[in-house]
């Protein structure tokens, strides 16, 4: 693609993003989801819009058990046309991302048994990074003002991929369901890197949510 075209077509979805007030996907309590009835709005965690939690002493426990992630089938899901390849695809990366970031706390194990969490992660949407132009918009003037602004608020990048999913937390011994949240995890306004292939900025924003359930969990 010619760079002078680039540019001119970044420069006008910048101005329609701005316009519009740069929409983007939104989580919702997703209706299939088990522990939905269980979940309210949160304001205190721009991320994390819905969230269910009992008082908890996480360091009680030293073991989890980590159910392979579940792909979201229900009517709400939050995919658009993503192929069922690239799902499959986040939905792997998601499980060795999570199980590699549990092994620095927990012993990973497949028995239910006493000081042990069970973790399951259901995967209910993305969107894919915008091909070259999501990688321009980094250097065009109109874009980098509008992308730190972005990066000030801790907010999605322009013309960047997303990851929206859920976390239910059981004590793996009662079944009793001790947390649960839907997140919206996106990679930083100014990461270059996670512009650059399709499903670039959906990784980046499992690791970031890996991070943060490491930080919930410690």
């Amino acid at each position: 693609m010619d760079r002078s075209i680039a540019l001119r077509g970044l420069g006008t979805l910048v101005r329609c993003a701005a316009a519009a007030g740069c929409a983007t996907v939104a989580p919702v309590p997703y209706s299939e989801m088990a522990s939905s009835a269980y979940m309210a709005p949160d304001k205190s965690d721009g991320r994390v819009p819905y969230r269910y939690s009992t008082p908890v002493d996480w360091r009680a426990y030293n073991k989890v058990i980590l159910d392979p992630v579940v792909i979201y089938r229900g009517k709400d899901h939050q995919f658009g046309d993503m192929s069922n390849r690239d799902k499959a695809t986040l939905a792997a990366y998601m499980q060795n991302c999570f199980a590699d970031r549990l092994r620095g706390r927990f012993a990973l194990v497949r028995e239910r048994g006493p000081n042990t969490l069970r973790i399951r992660l259901t995967l209910t949407g993305a969107v894919t990074n915008t091909p070259v132009l999501g990688t321009l918009s980094r250097f065009d003037m109109a874009g980098a003002v509008y992308n730190g602004v972005q990066a000030a608020r801790d907010g999605e990048g322009m013309l960047t991929g997303s990851v929206i999913y859920g976390v239910e937390i059981f004590d793996a011994t009662t079944s009793r369901l001790i947390s649960a949240y839907v997140t919206k995890q996106y990679p930083g306004a100014y990461d270059i890197k996670a512009t650059a292939g399709a499903l670039a900025a959906a990784t980046a924003g499992l690791d970031k949510g890996a991070d943060a359930l490491m930080t919930q969990l410690n």
